[in-house]
């Protein structure tokens, strides 16, 4: 295993901490935004065609998108130009199916060494309705759902990122923000499914060299912190198989949810533990064995609240279901995952979606906070520990960000995202300099 250990070269201080928090409670409000309401219905947009082609990043219909936010600091227009966008990927059973997204082109000329790059995003937890779609919030920055005949009469969904679109728009690159399968189309949502995630990452890439005209010669990387980080850790790993064709240049891979029971287990009864019934429908929907053993366990009213969660938004978890214990759902007062180990079914479905089994054949930037309340510190570093003995060439850094609050979230989970993602260089740095083609070998833990 090659490996460089440094202590003291990108520690974050104590001193930034109040800094920190107040960045992460204001991140989501760090755009003026105009809500715009939703129709309950998916949008004909949103409607997959008869036949979906095969092959994976195609583009199969595009629309011009406004962009209606204002940016505190910058004075004219958003620096770039939006599209909606549908494009082909497929399930994690080689299914073609379709995923929609933004495709933000820059406006302004590439301030970085080498050919204009595209950055694609996986968005952090956006929810599993088809209103919490990112492309669906991404014009106005808000989107409200009003529908008093569905289960969910009122829903708000946040376009999260923005500021990194922004960031990258700002000094000339291009910006693709994947929907993820099933968000905003029909069918569910497969939160957190290693697999799936990956090719929506991947198959995006392909669908905006396409739109730009580049070519697969484009420069690419991949940025995504939470389930973002996740989606682009397993697209970094899966990259080489899936998607040899792009040209990969590095990952950010921010607090990603590498073992995903102990991510799980983790938020169980913190301010999103809800989401957690994200993860279960989602298996369900793609293993529809589970669902018999799973009912059988859980009280009516714990299946009704994960039924009422395929369609909410993580801002309806906060505020209509925060600090959920998925113990109060089950018949026998034990928490959901316990209930799962006793379903021979679904150890080799959770088995699956570790992140790991592969390397990256590219540079992956790994950051996390050690304090961090959602997803845990040892899993995240053991995903670096892994990769870097595969042979990959990792940069691993621990935001040490102390505990502010511990389970709600926004401080020590959010805070390490906006410290490192946006309130810093670091991450945009480190990629810049991979488009600058910069040598890094080895592994260097921080």
């Amino acid at each position: 295993m090659r490996q460089n250990t440094s202590r003291h070269n990108h520690r974050r201080k104590a001193g930034g901490v109040a800094a920190a928090v107040l960045l992460a409670v204001a991140f989501a409000g760090s755009i003026v935004a105009v809500p715009q309401a939703v129709a309950a219905p998916i949008a004909d947009f949103y409607q997959p065609p008869t036949d979906i082609p095969a092959t994976p990043g195609a583009v199969i219909r595009t629309e011009p998108m406004p962009l209606l936010v204002s940016v505190p600091g910058i004075n004219g227009p958003w620096p770039g130009t939006a599209t909606r966008v549908m494009y082909s990927s497929q399930t994690e059973n080689g299914d073609p199916t379709v995923v929609t997204g933004t495709f933000v082109d820059a406006t302004v000329p590439w301030q970085g060494k080498g050919p204009r790059p595209t950055i694609v995003i996986a968005p952090g937890t956006m929810g599993q309705g088809d209103q919490c779609a990112p492309s669906k919030a991404f014009s106005a920055g808000l989107a409200l759902q009003l529908d008093p005949l569905s289960q969910n009469p009122l829903s708000l969904s946040a376009n999260q990122e923005a500021p990194a679109t922004l960031r990258w728009n700002a000094v000339g690159a291009r910006v693709f923000v994947t929907d993820y399968i099933g968000l905003g189309t029909p069918g569910t949502h497969t939160y957190v499914n290693r697999i799936e995630e990956a090719h929506a990452v991947i198959d995006a890439a392909r669908a905006a060299n396409a739109l730009s005209g580049s070519g697969p010669a484009t420069p690419i990387a991949f940025w995504g912190y939470s389930q973002g980080g996740g989606a682009t850790a397993a697209a970094a790993e899966l990259q080489p198989t899936y998607g040899p064709d792009l040209n990969l240049k590095g990952t950010w891979s921010g607090a990603p949810p590498a073992d995903l029971l102990d991510v799980l287990a983790k938020i169980d009864g913190n301010l999103i533990g809800g989401a957690i019934g994200f993860a279960i429908n989602g298996f369900v929907a793609r293993n529809p064995a589970l669902e018999k053993p799973l009912r059988e366990r859980t009280t009516p009213a714990g299946q009704a609240l994960l039924d009422q969660l395929a369609g909410e938004c993580i801002g309806d978890v906060i505020f209509k279901h925060p600090f959920t214990k998925t113990s109060s759902l089950t018949r026998d007062g034990k928490s959901l995952l316990n209930n799962l180990g006793t379903i021979p079914e679904a150890a080799p479905i959770f088995e699956r979606q570790r992140i790991g089994t592969l390397t990256p054949a590219t540079p992956v930037l790994i950051t996390v906070g050690i304090n961090d309340d959602t997803v845990p510190y040892g899993q995240v570093r053991d995903l670096a520990t892994t990769w870097c003995g595969g042979g990959a060439d990792v940069t691993f850094r621990t935001n040490e960000l102390p505990p502010v609050g511990p389970g709600l979230v926004l401080p020590n989970h959010f805070g390490p995202e906006v410290m490192d993602g946006l309130a810093t260089n670091e991450v945009i740095g480190y990629l810049m300099d991979r488009f600058a083609g910069t040598p890094v070998t080895g592994c260097t833990f921080d």
